[in-house]
């Protein structure tokens, strides 16, 4: 199968199988509930609505054959949720878009790259359930 055959294929069955994608309006509410989609998804992409870097995160994911679930957030409440997100970090406060695999911080875009081309994502990835190939 030819790389374009591969990432045709994926697309279609990407498209059959969409990520959850939330998009959190009220800062109380929507903080628990990306946290807990953290908590219980196996790869989280948490972005600014409408931040055209969190497609670009998503896209190398899919590149490895994760489907990660997408969580947006209004500019108004990035600060707050980033707060409370924190605490899955390990306390460091985390610029968006922001990667967590296995309900743990695993970095921006730059990580999620830099693994990439280590080739140490997708074992990773592997080892937190968040491949569905």
């Amino acid at each position: 199968m030819t790389h374009a055959t591969q990432f045709a294929s994926n697309m279609s069955i990407g498209q059959e199988f969409k990520n959850m994608q939330r998009q959190l309006s009220s800062s109380a509410a929507g903080a628990a509930e990306c946290k807990s989609m953290v908590e219980e998804s196996p790869v989280v992409v948490v972005a600014r609505r409408g931040c055209c870097m969190s497609f670009v995160v998503r896209r190398l994911l899919q590149s490895v054959g994760a489907n990660p679930d997408v969580c947006e957030v209004e500019e108004r409440h990035v600060d707050e949720l980033a707060r409370h997100l924190g605490e899955s970090g390990g306390g460091v406060l985390m610029q968006l878009p922001a990667v967590f695999v296995g309900g743990r911080w695993f970095g921006g875009i730059e990580r999620v790259i830099a693994t990439l081309i280590r080739e140490e994502l997708k074992p990773l990835l592997k080892q937190a359930g968040g491949l569905w190939l």
